[in-house]
């Protein structure tokens, strides 16, 4: 229940304005007293002035200014370069609701993963109904080019970044699961950096699992899915290009992993086998972590007006020369639609309930539940099931009757294209903002890797943070920022 105090009594300047609400709160509880987990962190803040945390902040963005560190916002007529916004305040979460986490996202990605290979295959939760035919294959995601594909080890989703929410109850909830080409983990890694500069001694003593091993971690899960006569395999980052909005993260991994960083114009096929071309000469490519959507692969099997793919590689892909991650196809299972069903696909492979749940979620292209959100829209969230990063979206609660109205229409028209969820409280923590301490709402990207033998989670993940007050929207091309995540030892 919700504490009778609306704001914290603290004489410290930095807390003065901090305001509660009906969200969980991550440092207090209900009765404005400290979490244990976050006590050597308020302690430290209580030794420190504003103009101390306003010096590390500084650092911060000038560490974030002179590597680089930025994201693209598409249409934004002001300039579509900028600063990924950081707090300075970590986000920490406890070795046990780390286990559980940890526990949950296994569960469902192999859970996933099995969906993936059956919709491609025989078809089985299909013909047995446990999830609607028609749903999987109006899918935008679904490619019939994959049917009875053989993919390595049988792995769909060797990378995954799934969003998870804590609920005004303290429990998490899984809001979407992302198995395309997920982004963000490079921002975990340099938060992770400049936080351990900014606080050393408290990152020190407090007692933080380390992140430090991803680019490994990767680099081991892409070469598990090497062809078996490749034992030694060659491994690329395949980028769109330097004004995709994630170009960062691109040659950020390659670095971390020690690979080479490509664009389609870099590769060529022949005889089925994809070869780099080298100031040496052409090189064999054995696998390929791509960062460009299915619909850009190869021209000729997919769209024929891009110049992102290379020809012929989806050919090569198919006779097995060379394993892609992620797999072509697996949008299937990031479908928001889709997305409504993981508990039962968990049930059906499994034969296990699901140990993190969904989000209530509304199928607009039912027609009862479709009638509930027409008619309460100033209620809900509505999402575009194709979409990400915040677009194709409508926060009920924060919009006028005109932009009700146009997107009702829209729904009206194309249900199949939409789905709602109830407006979340989603759990608030501390930030560093305009020289005090103030809550905001935010979620959390841990990432997955899945070699088939192993899945890895690095402890912690991206804490995506709305950074504008009253926001719920954590996305950076719609105001949002980030933190660095700890999860502690114990």
């Amino acid at each position: 229940m919700l504490s009778a105090r609306s704001s914290l009594q603290s004489d410290h300047p930095l807390f003065t304005h901090y305001q509660f609400s009906g969200a969980f709160d991550e440092m207090f509880d209900w009765d404005g007293q400290v979490r244990p987990h976050y006590r050597p962190l308020y302690q430290r803040l209580l030794e420190l002035a504003a103009s101390d945390l306003q010096e590390r902040q500084r650092y911060a963005n000038l560490t974030f200014l002179n590597q680089g560190i930025t994201f693209t916002v598409y249409g934004d007529h002001e300039g579509t370069e900028r600063i990924f916004p950081y707090d300075l305040l970590p986000r920490i979460i406890t070795a046990t609701e780390w286990a559980t986490i940890e526990a949950g996202l296994k569960q469902r990605i192999t859970a996933l993963n099995l969906f993936l290979h059956d919709i491609y295959h025989e078809g089985r939760i299909l013909a047995d109904k446990v999830i609607p035919r028609e749903l999987v294959y109006t899918c935008h995601h679904y490619r019939r080019e994959m049917r009875w594909v053989t993919v390595p080890r049988r792995i769909y989703t060797s990378v995954v970044g799934t969003d998870l929410v804590r609920l005004p109850s303290g429990a998490f909830a899984v809001l979407e699961d992302n198995l395309r080409v997920p982004s963000g983990v490079s921002y975990m890694l340099t938060n992770r950096g400049v936080m351990q500069r900014a606080f050393p001694q408290l990152f020190a003593n407090i007692g933080v699992q380390p992140i430090d091993n991803y680019g490994q971690a990767l680099l081991t899960t892409l070469r598990s899915l090497a062809p078996p006569q490749r034992p030694d395999p060659s491994i690329v980052v395949l980028t769109p290009g330097v004004f995709n909005s994630a170009y960062f993260e691109h040659t950020f991994l390659a670095r971390q992993m020690g690979v080479e960083l490509v664009e389609g114009r870099d590769l060529l096929v022949h005889d089925n086998i994809v070869y780099m071309r080298t100031t040496a000469g052409l090189r064999r490519v054995d696998v390929i972590y791509r960062r460009v959507d299915d619909d850009f692969i190869d021209p000729l099997a997919f769209r024929h007006d891009t110049i992102l793919g290379v020809a012929g590689l989806f050919n090569a892909y198919r006779a097995g020369n060379v394993a892609f991650a992620n797999a072509v196809g697996t949008g299937v299972a990031d479908d928001k639609a889709v997305y409504a069903y993981v508990p039962r696909i968990i049930r059906y492979y499994l034969g296990e309930d699901p140990i993190l749940p969904n989000v209530e979620t509304y199928l607009c292209d039912e027609p009862d539940q479709l009638r509930y959100v027409l008619e309460h829209l100033d209620e809900l969230v509505v999402k575009a099931v194709g979409e990400s990063g915040g677009y194709g979206m409508l926060i009920g609660p924060h919009s006028s009757a005109e932009e009700r109205a146009q997107f009702g229409a829209r729904i009206a028209a194309h249900p199949r294209n939409y789905i709602a969820q109830p407006t979340l409280q989603l759990s608030r923590a501390p930030c560093f903002i305009d020289e005090r301490v103030e809550p905001r709402h935010v979620d959390l990207r841990p990432y997955i890797l899945n070699s088939g033998d192993q899945i890895t989670i690095v402890p912690g993940g991206l804490t995506r943070v709305a950074l504008r007050r009253g926001s719920l929207v954590v996305n950076s091309s719609q105001g949002g920022g980030s933190k660095d995540t700890w999860v502690l030892f114990r």
